[in-house]
Protein backbone atom coordinates (compact mmCIF):
# COMPACT_ATOMS: atom_id res chain seq x y z
CA UNK A 1 0.00 0.00 0.00
CA UNK A 2 1.26 3.36 -0.90
CA UNK A 3 1.96 6.13 1.85
CA UNK A 4 -0.96 8.61 0.02
CA UNK A 5 -3.52 5.63 0.05
CA UNK A 6 -2.53 5.04 3.76
CA UNK A 7 -2.93 8.63 5.32
CA UNK A 8 -6.39 8.82 3.44
CA UNK A 9 -9.44 8.26 6.27
CA UNK A 10 -12.08 5.75 5.25
CA UNK A 11 -15.68 6.13 6.63
CA UNK A 12 -18.01 3.95 6.15
CA UNK A 13 -21.96 4.69 6.98
CA UNK A 14 -23.84 2.05 9.31
CA UNK A 15 -26.70 2.20 6.31
CA UNK A 16 -23.90 0.93 3.72
CA UNK A 17 -23.19 -1.66 5.70
CA UNK A 18 -26.22 -2.62 6.82
CA UNK A 19 -27.24 -5.96 4.67
CA UNK A 20 -30.62 -6.96 7.21
CA UNK A 21 -33.07 -5.94 9.23
CA UNK A 22 -31.81 -2.78 11.61
CA UNK A 23 -33.05 -2.92 15.41
CA UNK A 24 -35.21 0.18 15.03
CA UNK A 25 -37.08 -1.42 11.78
CA UNK A 26 -37.39 -4.42 13.81
CA UNK A 27 -38.75 -2.43 16.59
CA UNK A 28 -41.22 -1.03 14.35
CA UNK A 29 -42.33 -4.68 12.56
CA UNK A 30 -42.97 -5.79 16.21
CA UNK A 31 -44.76 -2.95 17.70
CA UNK A 32 -47.08 -2.97 14.09
CA UNK A 33 -47.27 -7.09 14.18
CA UNK A 34 -48.81 -6.74 17.60
CA UNK A 35 -51.37 -4.13 16.87
CA UNK A 36 -52.00 -6.38 13.80
CA UNK A 37 -52.42 -9.81 15.84
CA UNK A 38 -54.72 -8.18 18.13
CA UNK A 39 -57.00 -6.49 15.52
CA UNK A 40 -56.79 -10.17 13.85
CA UNK A 41 -58.18 -11.35 17.12
CA UNK A 42 -60.65 -8.86 18.15
CA UNK A 43 -62.26 -7.22 14.93
CA UNK A 44 -60.70 -9.38 12.25
CA UNK A 45 -63.76 -11.64 11.96
CA UNK A 46 -66.63 -9.19 12.27
CA UNK A 47 -66.48 -8.42 8.13
CA UNK A 48 -65.99 -11.70 7.15
CA UNK A 49 -70.33 -11.42 6.92
CA UNK A 50 -69.49 -9.01 3.68
CA UNK A 51 -66.63 -11.19 1.79
CA UNK A 52 -63.91 -9.29 3.50
CA UNK A 53 -61.48 -11.36 6.09
CA UNK A 54 -59.12 -8.45 6.87
CA UNK A 55 -55.54 -9.26 7.35
CA UNK A 56 -54.17 -6.91 9.56
CA UNK A 57 -50.77 -9.03 9.83
CA UNK A 58 -50.82 -8.47 6.28
CA UNK A 59 -50.98 -4.43 6.81
CA UNK A 60 -48.42 -4.76 9.06
CA UNK A 61 -45.79 -5.91 7.87
CA UNK A 62 -46.42 -4.33 4.05
CA UNK A 63 -46.52 -1.02 6.24
CA UNK A 64 -43.00 -1.85 7.95
CA UNK A 65 -41.64 -3.01 4.63
CA UNK A 66 -42.65 0.96 3.13
CA UNK A 67 -41.64 2.62 6.60
CA UNK A 68 -38.34 1.30 6.66
CA UNK A 69 -37.64 1.02 3.06
CA UNK A 70 -36.76 -1.99 3.22
CA UNK A 71 -34.77 -4.04 0.39
CA UNK A 72 -35.58 -7.66 -0.51
CA UNK A 73 -33.51 -9.43 2.28
CA UNK A 74 -35.33 -7.32 5.01
CA UNK A 75 -38.32 -7.80 3.25
CA UNK A 76 -37.89 -11.73 3.48
CA UNK A 77 -36.88 -11.29 7.06
CA UNK A 78 -39.80 -9.34 7.83
CA UNK A 79 -42.17 -11.59 5.52
CA UNK A 80 -41.21 -14.70 7.53
CA UNK A 81 -41.08 -13.29 11.35
CA UNK A 82 -44.82 -12.17 10.36
CA UNK A 83 -45.86 -15.82 9.12
CA UNK A 84 -44.10 -17.19 12.10
CA UNK A 85 -47.38 -15.07 13.98
CA UNK A 86 -50.10 -16.45 11.53
CA UNK A 87 -48.88 -19.59 12.20
CA UNK A 88 -50.75 -19.01 16.09
CA UNK A 89 -53.95 -18.38 13.30
CA UNK A 90 -54.06 -20.18 10.26
CA UNK A 91 -55.88 -22.94 9.15
CA UNK A 92 -52.98 -24.05 7.26
CA UNK A 93 -49.72 -24.31 9.31
CA UNK A 94 -46.52 -23.77 7.78
CA UNK A 95 -48.21 -22.44 4.10
CA UNK A 96 -47.62 -18.94 5.26
CA UNK A 97 -43.92 -19.10 5.81
CA UNK A 98 -44.24 -19.54 1.53
CA UNK A 99 -47.21 -17.20 0.90
CA UNK A 100 -45.65 -14.25 3.17
CA UNK A 101 -42.40 -14.55 2.20
CA UNK A 102 -43.38 -14.15 -1.36
CA UNK A 103 -45.91 -11.39 -0.51
CA UNK A 104 -43.25 -9.09 1.31
CA UNK A 105 -41.01 -9.82 -1.98
CA UNK A 106 -43.40 -8.27 -4.05
CA UNK A 107 -44.23 -5.21 -1.41
CA UNK A 108 -39.99 -4.56 -1.70
CA UNK A 109 -40.16 -4.68 -5.31
CA UNK A 110 -43.35 -2.29 -5.79
CA UNK A 111 -42.07 0.52 -2.86
CA UNK A 112 -38.64 0.53 -5.31
CA UNK A 113 -40.45 3.51 -7.15
CA UNK A 114 -43.24 5.91 -6.35
CA UNK A 115 -46.40 5.00 -8.11
CA UNK A 116 -48.53 8.56 -8.91
CA UNK A 117 -51.63 9.49 -9.40
CA UNK A 118 -52.73 12.71 -10.68
CA UNK A 119 -49.43 13.82 -8.74
CA UNK A 120 -50.37 11.94 -5.63
CA UNK A 121 -48.03 9.09 -4.25
CA UNK A 122 -50.22 5.59 -3.91
CA UNK A 123 -47.65 3.31 -3.93
CA UNK A 124 -48.72 2.63 -0.47
CA UNK A 125 -52.26 1.56 -1.65
CA UNK A 126 -51.45 0.05 -4.86
CA UNK A 127 -47.87 -1.94 -3.36
CA UNK A 128 -50.49 -3.60 -0.25
CA UNK A 129 -53.18 -4.27 -2.99
CA UNK A 130 -50.83 -6.26 -4.72
CA UNK A 131 -49.12 -7.89 -1.79
CA UNK A 132 -52.46 -8.98 -0.37
CA UNK A 133 -53.34 -10.23 -3.64
CA UNK A 134 -50.24 -11.90 -3.83
CA UNK A 135 -50.68 -13.60 -0.37
CA UNK A 136 -53.88 -14.81 -0.62
CA UNK A 137 -53.67 -15.98 -4.19
CA UNK A 138 -51.01 -18.07 -2.96
CA UNK A 139 -52.54 -19.21 0.29
CA UNK A 140 -56.29 -19.84 -1.54
CA UNK A 141 -54.83 -21.99 -4.61
CA UNK A 142 -51.72 -24.09 -1.99
CA UNK A 143 -54.38 -24.19 0.88
CA UNK A 144 -57.16 -25.63 -1.96
CA UNK A 145 -54.15 -28.06 -3.07
CA UNK A 146 -53.31 -29.10 0.40
CA UNK A 147 -57.33 -30.14 1.46
CA UNK A 148 -57.61 -32.24 -1.39
CA UNK A 149 -60.15 -29.94 -2.75
CA UNK A 150 -60.79 -29.37 -6.48
CA UNK A 151 -58.39 -26.81 -7.42
CA UNK A 152 -62.15 -25.14 -8.72
CA UNK A 153 -63.47 -24.47 -5.76
CA UNK A 154 -60.84 -21.73 -5.40
CA UNK A 155 -63.08 -19.49 -7.20
CA UNK A 156 -65.41 -18.58 -4.37
CA UNK A 157 -62.59 -17.32 -2.82
CA UNK A 158 -62.01 -15.24 -5.04
CA UNK A 159 -64.70 -12.32 -3.65
CA UNK A 160 -63.10 -13.06 -0.79
CA UNK A 161 -59.11 -12.55 -1.38
CA UNK A 162 -60.23 -9.49 -3.62
CA UNK A 163 -62.08 -7.57 -1.04
CA UNK A 164 -59.47 -8.49 1.70
CA UNK A 165 -56.61 -6.88 -0.46
CA UNK A 166 -58.93 -3.50 -0.99
CA UNK A 167 -59.45 -3.20 2.79
CA UNK A 168 -55.57 -3.59 3.07
CA UNK A 169 -54.75 -1.85 0.62
CA UNK A 170 -56.67 1.41 2.03
CA UNK A 171 -55.46 0.73 5.40
CA UNK A 172 -52.36 0.94 4.24
CA UNK A 173 -52.63 4.33 2.28
CA UNK A 174 -54.14 5.48 5.23
CA UNK A 175 -51.86 4.81 7.94
CA UNK A 176 -48.61 5.64 6.10
CA UNK A 177 -48.59 8.99 6.02
CA UNK A 178 -49.18 9.40 9.98
CA UNK A 179 -47.04 6.30 10.88
CA UNK A 180 -44.26 7.79 8.38
CA UNK A 181 -44.01 11.17 10.39
CA UNK A 182 -44.20 9.29 13.43
CA UNK A 183 -41.32 7.08 12.50
CA UNK A 184 -39.44 10.27 11.30
CA UNK A 185 -38.96 8.15 7.78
Amino acid sequence: MSDQNASVARTVSSKEQSHGADISSLILLAVLLAAGFILNMTVGNAPAIVGIKPQFIIASYALAILLSNAGFGQAAVFGLLSAAVIQLTTSTPGLNFVTELVAALVMAALIRRPIRVGGRDVTPLVAAFATTLVSGALFAVAGTLIMGAALGTVVVKVPIVLGTAVFNAVVVQALYVPLSKVAKR
